[in-house]
């Protein structure tokens, strides 16, 4: 009789921590263009699924546009190879819409694609980038989310899959543009130990990585050629310091003593589409955010 007695009690004082990390969530990532996900929450996408949660990364567009030399659906099919590489060195899914690259609208026919996927996943948590940036098609797959915030759950909308019975939480990806307003860090996400994963999800993207973006930012003549010098050197470009704002903010979920040692992370700002979570809801979706 002692020792059942002993057993329950231990079982309803279980930590906090480990109850929540019992509840899975489901992250959807929308990005335009085939590697854009990875940027915004690449490495916080690798500390979900290592904790057993489920990730989806989806590109609105196919690429076919981003390169100096390829283009159309040879482009579009090598890019999407890479994204199924990221997939596996991530541990998760990643989809991309067969929409053009550079000439990304915010019509009704994508919306309903987005909705869709938001749908199908069953989605907790929605991120996507703000709706301003300086690429266009950066900036409508920001309002494309936005317009598909409420309609996720309008059974009328899109029909042909089932409306959610819940109001997922829509997250913006940090970024650094200041107007029409910066970017406010409501969530940090220590991701010291799966910032290398985001930089191999980087080094998936040869196409992007090595030779597009090197190209149009004029340092094509850095690129080493080895396959071990590129990951070095990519390592060492995109090694950037915490800015102070995203530290501080940190301090929130972590404590100071964590935030203090935390050498990466990746922030998201609470979009006022959705739902609004509290600390304690944002920590349940969140387990990792533990002091």
């Amino acid at each position: 009789m002692l020792l059942g007695i002993v057993i329950i009690m231990q079982f309803n004082f279980e930590p906090l921590a480990a109850q929540v990390i019992k509840e899975k969530s489901r992250i959807i990532v929308i990005g335009a263009h085939p590697d854009d996900c990875d940027n915004e929450a690449g490495a916080t996408a690798a500390l979900f699924a290592s904790m057993g949660h489920s990730v989806k990364f989806v590109a609105v567009t196919n690429g076919d546009a981003g390169h100096q030399t390829m283009k159309g659906k040879e482009l579009a099919a090598r890019r999407y190879l890479e994204t199924q590489e990221v997939a596996k060195r991530l541990g998760i899914t990643y989809d991309v819409l067969d929409n053009h690259d550079g000439a990304l609208i915010p019509t009704l026919e994508i919306r309903l694609q987005i909705i869709k996927k938001i749908r199908e996943w069953n989605a907790d948590v929605v991120i996507a980038p703000r709706p301003n940036d300086y690429h266009p098609d950066h900036r409508y797959t920001g309002v494309l989310v936005q317009d598909a915030a409420y309609m996720v759950e309008v059974p009328n909308v899109a029909p042909d899959a089932p409306a959610l019975r819940k109001t997922p939480v829509f997250l913006y990806a940090q970024d650094h543009f200041q107007r029409p307003n910066p970017f406010r860090p409501d969530i940090v996400v220590d991701i010291t130990t799966t910032y290398a994963k985001k930089i191999l999800a980087f080094d998936a993207h040869v196409s992007q990585f090595y030779e597009w973006m090197p190209w149009i930012g004029r340092y094509e003549s850095q690129v080493p050629a080895g396959k071990e010098e590129r990951l070095q050197w990519m390592t060492k470009l995109y090694n950037q310091p915490m800015k102070a704002n995203i530290r501080a903010a940190m301090v929130k979920w972590y404590g100071a003593q964590k935030a203090a040692k935390a050498s990466h992370a990746e922030a998201f700002e609470i979009c006022e589409y959705g739902a609004q979570p509290n600390e304690a809801e944002i920590r349940r979706l969140f387990p990792m955010l533990i002091k």
